[in-house]
């Protein structure tokens, strides 16, 4: 059945019919090509937005002061809404479920300087918990503590781009100072960001350091705190139960979300996913229809090849074939075409996306790529198609009765 002759006339037919061949391939591997160029695009946009949300912990929720748009309780619209320390003090200690809270003081740019040189980057006055709400990786030295808050330590931690700036010939500037705003402070740290490496021009000092130096009193601007394993149901409470504080506090309507601007990344991430999950199933929903067009064609070819191969049907029938012998024949035709098409198919998309991966460097497009899982189905969509694209050709082929196939023209 799978013997040395069967395989030699398989290829003896597709040598005959090269152009016939050509085309019936074709178009399997064109429908291969474009579902692995689809679902690797796919991924790749999804590796891009991912990596943005690597920047904070997905877990997190940002609170941000704004100004009021509603009167409320004899209170005038377009109030500024200002926090400070005791309302971190509140949340850290009355929230159930916060895991991780930072209070954020902070001027958008900085000079900062060196012994040498000197550079403008961004600056964040911070509490430690920041690090763990930023993914922030120290490679050298240490984050800021709590004791450098206790103590108000003039100390900075700075980013990896930083240091290359003001430290072009020190691997490790830790215990080196900085001057910033007429003041030394201690370099303490260097990092890096998984996510974005625009953080890494910025610099970190405590929080109560930054209000002293620039004259901040005890006001923040940005509340940050990360809910652990909490669901998005209990996450959505935890937001609200901070609404109706900052409410009743600084009295504004609890709906009026200009005075208050709660972004809960827990919230987006899960909405993304479900957007990227709905994405890949269309994507696969157009492949599958165009390898199906594609299966189409074959079958209409293979229809054709059992038609001007009637009369040699009709010799095998009559000296003893049987008609799965036929039929195993044909499919073996079928899926041979089909299989090296589709491979070609699918090692021709797997090369574009490496080549795209290397020269498009879109922040929102990373690594457009192919998973093993994917490609072991799209192997497997290989043989199926092949299997029916020469099977209904194949039942044609086995009907074939003898004297009507030797009488055939």
């Amino acid at each position: 059945m799978f013997d040395r002759d069967s395989f030699a006339e398989i290829a003896q037919t597709i040598r005959t019919n090269k152009l016939r061949t050509f085309l019936t391939g074709f178009s399997v591997a064109w429908g291969i090509f474009m579902l692995i160029i689809l679902l690797g695009s796919g991924k790749g946009l999804q590796n891009g937005v991912e990596k943005d949300f690597k920047d904070d912990a997905v877990n997190s929720v940002f609170i941000t002061p704004g100004s009021t748009s509603k009167a409320y309780k004899g209170m005038q619209p377009n109030r500024n809404i200002v926090f400070k320390n005791e309302d971190y003090e509140y949340i850290k200690n009355n929230i159930d479920g916060v895991e991780h809270i930072t209070g954020r003081f902070m001027r958008w740019s900085e000079q900062v300087s060196s012994e040498k040189y000197s550079g403008s980057f961004s600056l964040r006055s911070v509490h430690p918990d920041h690090k763990f709400l930023e993914n922030t990786i120290v490679e050298s030295g240490r984050y800021i503590n709590q004791k450098d808050l206790d103590d108000e330590r003039k100390v900075i931690v700075i980013g990896r781009k930083v240091q290359q700036e003001l430290f072009p010939t020190r691997p490790n500037p830790v215990g080196e100072n900085l001057q910033m705003a007429g003041t030394m402070f201690k370099v303490i740290g260097v990092f890096t960001d998984e996510g974005s490496s625009g953080e890494e021009n910025t610099v970190y000092v405590p929080v109560n350091v930054a209000q002293k130096i620039y004259n901040g009193q005890n006001q923040l601007q940005r509340i940050i705190f990360s809910t652990g394993d909490a669901s998005l149901e209990e996450v959505n409470s935890m937001t609200e139960r901070v609404t109706d504080y900052f409410s009743k506090k600084l009295l504004f309507d609890p709906t009026d979300t200009r005075a208050l601007r709660v972004r809960n990344l827990a919230e987006e991430y899960q909405m993304i996913t479900s957007i990227f999950t709905g994405i890949s199933l269309f994507i696969w929903v157009i492949g599958i229809m165009t390898v199906i067009a594609g299966v189409i064609g074959v079958s209409n070819i293979m229809m054709i090849v059992v038609k001007e191969r009637t009369k040699e049907i009709g010799i095998r029938k009559a000296l003893g074939a049987t008609p799965f012998s036929i039929v195993i024949l044909v499919l073996m035709e079928s899926v041979i075409i089909t299989s090296i098409a589709g491979y070609i198919g699918l090692i021709s998309g797997v090369a574009l996306l490496e080549y795209l991966s290397s020269v498009v460097q879109a922040p929102m497009f990373q690594n457009p790529e192919v998973n093993f899982q994917a490609a072991i189905w799209a192997v497997i969509l290989l043989v199926i198609a092949g299997g029916i694209a020469g099977l209904f050709p194949a039942m044609n082929a086995a009907k074939v009765k003898p004297i009507v196939a030797l009488r055939d023209e």
